[in-house]
């Protein structure tokens, strides 16, 4: 099996590093893995694309390029330059440190690789830990993706729905923000929503009068809607979320048709 790996925290964050050896033991002996990744942190760049710049990309060791970009950029890379001349049988993107569960996946950078990858037809995973203080003082807080990752992505490739429609399935996968062992298993889930926060700023004056603008997250590890996929990550499991480009309200499209036509 060929896999592209990508991420959204950069060509040197510790979760690439988890995410490259899951997809070589998912690639096995006779496989390959290419990276290519932003080299700079991207995070909340969601789906964007360098529409209006080109990108530079460097070579930075066999099969390893870093790109100028965001994750999409990147993907895109891969598929029409890298590896021009085979395309991947996967994409990986992650693994973020961070969730990428509730509205946190229409900002995700790691979301938008994976985006990429299924708008081009490839098969794609989005991978994230969440983080939480159960897991961040660990010596590895990716623990649990680290252990439970391969068989995750071993299960979604033999089990998981894959189809060749206009906008193709993908998966958004949360490790919860625990040890390894205590991981409750894998459960699949709905995008939920922080009712209780959203994102905002905090506007600050540099010494020289001039005013900046920090765009600020709020509380990540109270519950959404009970089956949705933070409160999934949030009681111990694995989040797994089948996901479509396609932002089209289907549910709204007969009444108002009804309504305006």
């Amino acid at each position: 099996m060929r896999i592209l790996v990508t991420n959204d925290d950069g060509i040197n964050a510790p979760g690439l590093e988890v995410l490259e050896t899951i997809a070589r033991e998912i690639a096995g002996p006779d496989g390959e893995v290419w990276i290519v990744a932003p080299a700079f942190e991207q995070s909340g760049v969601g789906h964007c694309i360098s529409y209006t710049h080109p990108t530079m990309i460097a070579e930075l060791g066999p099969r390893r390029f870093a790109a100028e970009g965001s994750p999409a950029d990147c993907v895109l890379a891969g598929l029409f330059h890298v590896m021009k001349d085979a395309r991947p049988d996967l994409v990986l993107s992650g693994v973020n440190r961070g969730n990428n569960a509730g509205e946190n996946v229409l900002y995700s950078g790691t979301i938008g690789g994976a985006m990429e990858a299924a708008l081009q037809g490839v098969k794609a995973i989005a991978m994230s830990q969440f983080m939480g203080p159960m897991n961040n003082k660990l010596a590895n807080p990716y623990e649990a993706a680290v252990q439970h990752g391969v068989a995750l992505v071993r299960n979604l490739l033999d089990h998981g729905l894959w189809d060749d429609a206009d906008y193709r399935l993908f998966y958004n996968v949360n490790f919860p923000p625990v040890p390894a062992a205590d991981v409750k298993g894998t459960r699949v889930g709905a995008q939920g929503f922080r009712r209780y926060t959203s994102f905002g700023l905090e506007p600050h004056t540099s010494p020289t009068g001039r005013q900046f603008l920090w765009i600020k997250g709020g509380e990540q590890g109270r519950p959404t809607l009970p089956g949705t996929d933070v409160t999934l990550s949030v009681e111990g499991y694995i989040a797994v979320t089948p996901l479509r480009c396609d932002l089209t309200a289907h549910d709204s499209l007969a009444e108002l048709a009804r309504r305006i036509e």
